[in-house]
């Protein structure tokens, strides 16, 4: 640090001065989005897969700012694909990290005297339990209540008995499942209002309250807080912001692929020209998209379009919760088989544990295909080979690589999981009812648009912000503190000289 003298105030007064006006100005901590990912290539596909098993029984049937998200980027390579948060409920203020998910609406975490809910986590994240009782702004959500009856019309809530209390059952495909109540109670955000600064807000939100934990989720293998659901329903963090007009109805994701994981999180538009965009299936549970085809190096797999179709048993889905991604057994089939016959004179193939693999000394990227998935709209989803594959084991020069790709036997359904969608852009653009997406280094920053109360659309930064609330991306934001640190030196020595 530089010596400083003014007007003989000592270095040690103005190193004081300077940390208080640091602590005053609110350099502030930022919600942190962090990435558990097999990067030590030693996890089976079948350890993956039978992980989402469970994810997938989890799948449940104007603005005034950005909300942001920031990415502090750790991993756990000991632990399957997992995204979260933390967030910060109740009044004082208490963390809690969720896992975040598109495929589910509600926001719920383990609360009190919880039944079978985990209290230690392989994540290396402390867990906490929220107390409606310790929380100076927490109250009930009763049944008579209009969100409730909302959430009742989309099964995200219920009523029993005499108890007026609106609660909720969450049972899962695999056996699992939480149940417990609802209460409204102030959610802390921080909020972009200029180019790179935020400030500190909060909001009345309703969220679960998990009173019971079975099967799947009290393991603490990869434990969390809770689900932090983004869905489209009227329970959604998502909906009951935007509805407010505290958040504009639309949120991004970019989320890493390298081995330090992590990516960015912001309620608000991402700003790229190369985002391309399909629209939303109407009246699906889900963020569902209406896939039309699939090529490997330009040419369209023979798969008839009805295994695309949306129903109710089938369709094709966007899920951050989903680690590798599933295709409709008749497309998985027809997509193996050509991307084997292109890179078979280059590969060796093999089947371990029911996975088509390829043994190789050469760069996957210069001998596999690339792969498009094309979509509604003319919007296609272009994937290079390693956003299709798996590397399970590498000897000497020589690696192994399973494709990612998985199929759910006798069903229709194709979910887009991590695998596929790390490394780009993807835009939940609610209020027009479509999803963007374009390739991006996520480790970048990114500029996100927001309708100011005059209908005029706005762009500031958001993303890649540091815990330890580090002023990289944010000038104005220094030039703010060190403008009022001036003035807390000024007033030191004008206080000084009438006292002397």
């Amino acid at each position: 640090m530089a010596r400083i003298v003014y007007a003989g105030v000592s270095v040690g007064v103005l190193v004081v001065l300077l940390q208080a006006a640091m602590v005053l100005c609110g350099f502030p901590a930022k919600l942190t989005l962090e990435r558990a990912f097999p990067t030590n290539h030693g996890v089976e596909i079948a350890h993956l897969r039978s992980r989402d098993r469970v994810r997938h029984g989890r799948m449940l049937q104007s603005s005034g700012g950005v909300i942001d998200f920031s990415v502090s980027g750790t991993y756990d390579p000991f632990l399957v694909g997992l995204y979260y948060t933390r967030v910060q409920l109740g009044n004082p203020p208490k963390d809690f990290y969720v896992q975040i998910d598109t495929g589910s609406d509600v926001l719920w975490v383990s609360c009190n005297s919880c039944n079978g809910c985990p209290a230690t986590s392989g994540l290396q994240i402390p867990l906490n339990f929220f107390d409606p009782g310790s929380s100076t702004t927490a109250s009930l959500v009763s049944c008579s209540d209009q969100i409730c009856a909302l959430g009742v019309q989309s099964s995200d809530s219920a009523c029993f008995g005499q108890s007026n209390q609106c609660a909720y059952v969450f049972q899962y495909g695999d056996g699992s499942g939480t149940s417990g109540y609802y209460v409204m109670d102030m959610i802390h955000l921080d909020v972009v209002i200029d180019s790179s600064v935020t400030s500190n807000s909060s909001a009345s939100v309703v969220f679960g309250c998990s009173t019971s934990q079975t099967g799947d989720l009290t393991k603490s293998d990869r434990a969390v807080d809770g689900i932090f659901g983004f869905g489209q329903q009227d329970l959604s963090v998502i909906s009951q912001l935007s509805s407010r007009g505290i958040a504009p109805k639309v949120f991004s994701h970019c989320l890493k692929g390298d081995d330090s994981g992590g990516g960015i999180l912001v309620l608000g538009e991402i700003v790229e020209p190369n985002v391309v965009y399909t629209p939303l299936v109407p009246s699906q549970p889900h963020y569902n998209l209406n896939l039309q085809s699939i090529s490997v190096n330009g040419q369209v797999l023979p798969i008839s379009p009805a295994v695309f179709a949306t129903s109710s048993s089938q369709g094709t889905i966007i899920d951050s919760g989903t680690t590798l991604a599933y295709l409709a057994e008749e497309a998985y089939n027809a997509f193996v088989v050509a991307v084997t016959n292109i890179v078979s004179q280059s590969t060796q193939s093999v089947v371990l544990k029911g996975n088509r693999c390829y043994v190789t000394s050469s760069s996957v990227s210069d001998i596999f295909p690339q792969v498009s998935l094309n979509f509604a709209g003319g919007a296609s989803l272009v994937l290079g080979a390693q956003d299709y594959l798996i590397q399970q084991n590498s000897v000497g020069g020589t690696t192994v690589w399973c494709i990612g790709f998985q199929k759910i036997p006798g069903q229709g359904i194709t979910i887009l999981g991590d695998l596929v969608l790390k490394d780009k852009i993807f835009i939940y653009d609610l209020a027009n009812q479509r999803i963007g997406w374009t390739n991006y280094d996520c480790s970048m920053s990114v500029n996100v648009s927001t309708a100011t109360k005059t209908g005029k659309s706005e762009f500031v930064n958001a993303g890649q912000f540091s815990d330890s609330g580090s002023m990289q991306n944010q000038p104005d934001r220094f030039i703010l503190n060190l403008s009022i640190f001036v003035l807390f030196v000024q007033l030191y020595i004008f206080t000084s000289f009438f006292h002397s």
